[in-house]
């Protein structure tokens, strides 16, 4: 008799806990979803955070030439990929343009820094202000765009095109270019954008260097004056990481440094003059060296093309319709009807009156020297993990997936990048086949699954506790009420109390 009040007392104190108890876990779960991945401060949303930052002109072995130990670090904390492939053709605006849309330069319609639409009758060059006219831009959407339909916020430091009013909207938070501004200065604009109040805080963020490429035209990649520059750049990823850590960023997010292509070196033997072989009457110079872009004046077409089919073993020259498929160069009317494509270290200049560089990109894109760097870290990638290889595209689809964005038509692929993630796609990739815009999956509205199931999963178990010590404390009560059967009776009650049950 005893040990059944005992038992019943503990059950009553049983069933008083999980009420208690219950609740408990239940706030603890949206506690959890109101916390930032990864860890942070309370009432944070939690919403991925991500960050990506180009060194334009950043090779990818310059790492290995001189003591870079913010890069070291980085490798350590997530991971690296050896070999990445930029888009044809590597220049700056193309190669950017590509990284936020995930998109060749055929397709985001940005397929050089010197550029002219025959359909807008306009030329477009980064050197003027054409570059701040959308109608350049929009047949691609920036991630920053894409970003904010989905009701998210984006900042941007000077990152080419950020600046512009593409499909009628800016960034969240911008900064119009200007090259004096201090890469310092820059970093703590975006931490300010990244630290606001949470109606008002960016969770994500692209931030443009000019350097290394600045100084790889100037002194040629070879030189040991560029050992200098890299230090500086290696300090400056350093000075970043501080200010993240400060800021308590650092643990929740996402950063990836990358950059737009590499450089090779020059040499001023290895110069090809046009006017030595065609008529600058039968054409106008639309796009520069090593790519060249060349407009036939009416009825010149043949003519240009047959005067430089031959005319140097260095110099490769294609019309329109022939350009190696390969490439994804040639679906575009503002791709001109022939181009001059140089081998690696060689110049195309009309004659030798303009100034000389010692270091240039543009070049093919297989080119090693062309690859650029690319290493990230943060709650979304692995530690310490090497890849050998992507293509600048498939980065579109894996900024998508790490900020639960369903990622617009591209020319990527998350399947390609997958395994730099902790955890992979929990749904099938974004992308479709390799080389042409592919039809995205996922739910209506733009957005994917959260960044993790495990709060929801915990509210329900908090759900599924309450209600089974709900149903022990009914089965005890209903016990109470029940006329008190003799002891060797037992075994007949037993039935008659399950029946109860499923009434």
């Amino acid at each position: 008799m005893r040990s059944c009040l005992l038992s019943g007392a503990s059950c009553h104190l049983f069933c008083l806990w999980a009420l208690l108890v219950g609740p408990v876990w239940l706030q603890n779960a949206s506690h959890h979803r109101r916390k930032d991945h990864g860890g942070g401060d309370e009432g944070v949303v939690d919403k991925p955070k991500l960050l990506l930052l180009s060194f334009d002109g950043f090779r990818w072995d310059y790492v290995n030439r001189v003591p870079t130990p913010n890069f070291l670090a980085l490798k350590r904390e997530g991971v690296k990929v050896e070999v990445v492939e930029n888009a044809y053709i590597t220049k700056t605006f193309p190669d950017h343009y590509s990284l936020v849309t995930g998109l060749n330069a055929e397709s985001h319609g940005i397929v050089a820094n010197e550029m002219f639409d025959p359909a807008l009758n306009r030329s477009f060059s980064m050197e003027t202000d054409s570059i701040y006219d959308p109608l350049w831009w929009e047949q691609g959407v920036p991630l920053w765009l894409t970003n904010q339909k989905a009701g998210g916020r984006s900042g941007a430091a000077m990152w080419p095109g950020s600046d512009v009013k593409i499909h009628g909207e800016y960034p969240t938070r911008y900064l119009e270019y200007n090259a004096s501004m201090p890469f310092e200065d820059r970093v703590r604009k975006l931490i300010e954008w990244f630290t606001a109040p949470e109606e008002q805080a960016v969770d994500f963020g692209v931030l443009y260097w000019e350097e290394p490429d600045e100084s790889g035209h100037n002194l040629g990649p070879e030189s040991s004056l560029m050992d200098v520059v890299i230090v500086d750049i290696d300090e400056k990823l350093g000075f970043l990481r501080n200010e993240l850590k400060k800021a308590r960023l650092y643990e929740r997010l996402n950063l990836i440094v990358t950059s737009d292509h590499g450089m090779t070196q020059l040499f001023p033997d290895k110069i090809i003059e046009l006017d030595q072989y065609v008529s600058r009457d039968w054409y106008t110079w639309v796009d520069k060296s090593p790519v060249v872009a060349l407009l036939p004046k009416e009825g010149r077409l043949e003519e240009v093309y047959s005067s430089l089919l031959e005319a140097n073993p260095h110099l490769n020259v294609y019309k329109k319709e022939d350009i190696p498929e390969y490439f994804h160069y040639r679906h575009n009317d503002r791709i001109m009807p022939i181009l001059l494509e140089a081998e690696e270290g060689w110049t195309i200049v009309q004659n030798r009156s303009g100034t000389f560089m010692l270091g240039n990109h543009g070049y093919n894109n297989s080119l090693p020297n062309m690859h650029p760097v690319f290493l990230a870290r943060g709650p979304a990638f692995r530690q310490n993990y090497v890849k050998h290889s992507m293509r600048s595209v498939d980065l579109y689809p894996l900024m998508c997936h790490i900020l639960a964005l369903r990622p617009l038509p591209n020319n990527g692929s998350l399947a390609n990048v997958q395994d730099l993630l902790v955890v992979g796609p929990s749904q099938a990739p974004f992308a479709g086949p390799t080389g042409s815009p592919s039809s995205s999956s996922g739910p209506p509205g733009g957005v994917t699954p959260g960044y993790s199931y495990a709060p929801t999963v915990g509210s329900l178990l908090g759900v599924v506790m309450v209600l089974g010590f709900l149903m022990v404390f009914v089965k005890q009560v209903t016990l109470k009420q029940l006329p008190t059967l003799p002891m060797q009776s037992r075994e007949m009650s037993q039935p008659l109390l399950q029946e109860d049950l499923h009434l």
